[in-house]
């Protein structure tokens, strides 16, 4: 058995040793050395090698999200963020795994040892799928170099005739009014994106697709733009990149927050704070149940885990202000950073984001992240559709879960669905996606192999044959809003 080694970064040294002893309580993993800041994690790395690095988020001299940085620049390696649950340490894990991280676990309660032993074992079950990934990606490169090996070398002919192509402009850039193909003339030829042609007897997808391939970015052209540039929005500056971390204080933990209570301060115009919300009767805090619904004819949802949030960045920052649907989104999280995450994403993106609240209605260009340790459904009320929380037992392992929501959107046969699976290990979704694919929704989106930090819930969809597109994450906002507006 091969034996993968770790390197463990705080600068507590109870807690290093903390970290330390539950990594080593798994045979396949040896603590080869710690560090106590991550100036001097910096240096390890480049010295040891390590395979996977467990990095405090909040040390002196320099902190966790900056070391990451320097290591994604200088040596990639899985590296699993330990966050407290203060805001500060909360916001920064976010921007972490924005940044490259492999994923984040919160640190132990120190004083309670049966946290410890949770904790561990959420640990553990990271450090393995971090290098079970690593060992795929390791298998994919050797293939493909064992294909380019196999590969006959192009004639000299060849060659020239490349270089040529590659400096003169092609015909659609050197003539635009050329005739091109029409929609429906390109339908006619074989798609090899739609991997799954939809059942007999339902309608085909409207929009022509090719699965992109590596080192090709014309597959998802279409000869004109589908949605004309729009003037760019006004929206929330992004927040100045972190100074180096002060000696650290010892913080108040933040204090838990109740999704059906809370309202969002960013752009006003978001359901939260419209003025009809009301006590829910149920817990006697704020509610929207008298908040008038929207009336809306589409519905994206979307599901994702591990590298979650640097893929539900990449897509929303894509999706423009005046997109015509609601988006809901399930991001496997604890409770807590879901709304850290909500907040984020709101200041990057042209739509508004919002952590989602009990009774809150669904509007167009609105994003609703489902909170930490609550499933979230969709319902009918007043004319229109709202957010429905419930902290019924967790499914497939995850609350909230995936395929809860999704099951939510499939009796609404009179909304356009939509459903998207993006990066994370496991298989949440992919049974409910399929679900609804044999319903009669299409088309549904998945995240490909090339772009996913773990290759696992839409793998899983793919393999039951409910994927009409699958996509590299940079096309899927795209050709999405393409489909949808």
């Amino acid at each position: 058995m091969a034996t993968y080694k770790v390197l463990v970064v705080d600068d507590s040294p109870f807690m290093r040793k903390i970290v330390s002893d539950l990594i080593e309580a798994d045979a396949t993993f040896q603590v080869i050395d710690t560090a106590n800041n991550g100036l001097e994690a910096t240096q390890k790395v480049m010295e040891l090698k390590p395979d996977v690095v467990t990095m405090d988020v909040e040390m002196p001299e320099m902190n966790g999200l900056e070391a990451l940085k320097v290591i994604m620049a200088q040596r990639p390696v899985p590296v699993i963020m330990l966050s407290g649950i203060n805001e500060q340490g909360m916001r920064e894990t976010i921007m972490a795994l924005e940044n490259g991280a492999f994923d984040f676990i919160r640190k132990p309660s120190v004083s309670n040892s049966q946290d410890i032993q949770e904790v561990g074992q959420q640990l553990l079950r990271q450090l393995n799928t971090a290098v079970h990934v690593l060992e795929r990606r390791r298998k994919r490169a050797e293939q493909k170099n064992m294909a380019a090996d196999a590969a006959p070398s192009p004639s000299l002919p060849q060659v020239e005739k490349k270089r040529e192509e590659t400096i003169t402009p092609p015909p659609s850039q050197a003539a635009p009014h050329h005739n091109k193909l029409s929609v429906e003339e390109s339908s006619r030829r074989p798609q090899p994106g739609n991997l799954n042609p939809p059942p007999v007897g339902r309608p085909a997808p409207p929009l022509n697709n090719r699965t992109a391939r590596p080192g090709r970015t014309e597959d998802l052209k279409p000869s004109r733009p589908a949605v004309p540039p729009k003037p760019a929005e006004p929206r929330t500056a992004a927040p100045s990149p972190l100074k180096p971390a002060e000696p650290k204080v010892p913080k108040a933990p933040a204090a838990p927050v109740n999704p059906l209570a809370r309202k969002e301060p960013e752009k006003p115009s978001v359901a939260s704070s419209a003025p009809g919300a009301t006590s829910d009767g149920i817990t006697g805090k704020t509610s929207h149940t008298d908040v008038p619904a929207a009336s809306i004819g589409k519905l994206v949802a979307v599901g994702c885990s591990t590298g979650g949030p640097r893929a539900l960045k990449s897509f929303l920052e894509k999706i423009p202000a005046n997109f015509p649907a609601p988006i809901v989104i399930v991001q496997h999280m604890p409770p807590n950073f879901t709304r850290s995450l909500a907040q984020r994403l709101n200041s990057l993106s042209q739509i508004t984001v919002v952590e989602a609240e009990q009774g809150m209605p669904l509007q167009p260009g609105t994003a609703y992240i489902a909170p930490g340790g609550y499933h979230m459904t969709v319902v009918r009320s007043q004319g229109g559709y709202r957010i429905q929380l419930s902290q019924e037992p967790p499914r497939n392992g995850h609350r909230p879960s995936v395929d809860t929501l999704f099951a939510s959107i499939r009796p609404f046969s009179d909304l356009q669905r939509y459903a998207v699976i993006m990066t994370g290990m496991g298989s949440d979704g992919a049974k409910e996606m399929k679900n609804l694919y044999d319903s009669g929704v299409i088309p549904t989106f998945a995240e490909n192999e090339d772009t996913c930090v773990v290759y696992g819930m839409p793998r899983s969809a793919v393999e039951l044959g409910c994927v009409n597109h699958l996509l590299p994450l940079p096309e899927i906002a795209p050709k999405l809003v393409q489909i949808v507006k």
